[in-house]
């Protein structure tokens, strides 16, 4: 088949987000050595607890097919020993046209600073460019709140979404 003298290129993909890198972390595209941690991640029942429960096993197979160097979905390993703590997610137009983060840690690294320190600087990342953050908790998850407020987001709003009251939080530049 010869392609058409008016055929568009076929698109340049986008470059490799570079790591984020904080005092403590590395925050980095998912690899394929990565997915039992974050397989852990979606069927924990304790990190899942304000997030509708474990993930069922059909869709984590999904998940894991499409995450590994997905765009925006970020892993957070300790910088001293490359121990995987949690997932990072950056989202763009994810709520309402805004980009919206999303994180999960695993409870054996809870209480140490981490995820404030992982999403403080995904916050500011995406501040670099984008007008305004978001991120979404559900109203009973009181660490989250807290964490949220401590990288500088405001309360934004509350609802009700997937059967239980949620808090959305903003930043603006």
């Amino acid at each position: 088949m010869t392609a058409s003298p008016h055929a568009s290129p076929p698109p340049t993909p986008a470059p490799p987000a570079r790591p984020l890198v904080t005092e403590r972390l590395v925050l980095r595209p998912v690899r394929s050595v990565d997915l039992p941690a974050v397989t852990r991640l979606w069927t924990d029942p304790e990190v899942r607890r304000h997030l509708g429960g474990p993930v069922i096993d059909s869709v984590v197979r999904i998940r894991q097919r499409r995450i590994v160097g997905a765009a925006g979905h970020h892993v957070v390993v300790r910088a001293e020993d490359g121990v995987l703590l949690g997932l990072v997610t950056v989202e763009e137009g994810g709520r309402d046209g805004e980009t919206e983060v999303s994180y999960q840690f695993l409870p054996e690294h809870w209480g140490r600073g981490y995820a404030r320190e992982a999403v403080g600087a995904a916050v500011a990342r995406v501040l670099e460019s984008a007008p305004s953050v978001v991120a979404v908790t559900q109203e009973a998850n009181h660490r989250s709140r807290r964490l949220l407020e401590a990288v500088g987001l405001e309360h934004a709003e509350s609802f009700v979404e997937w059967d239980a009251h949620q808090v959305l939080y903003r930043r603006n530049r």
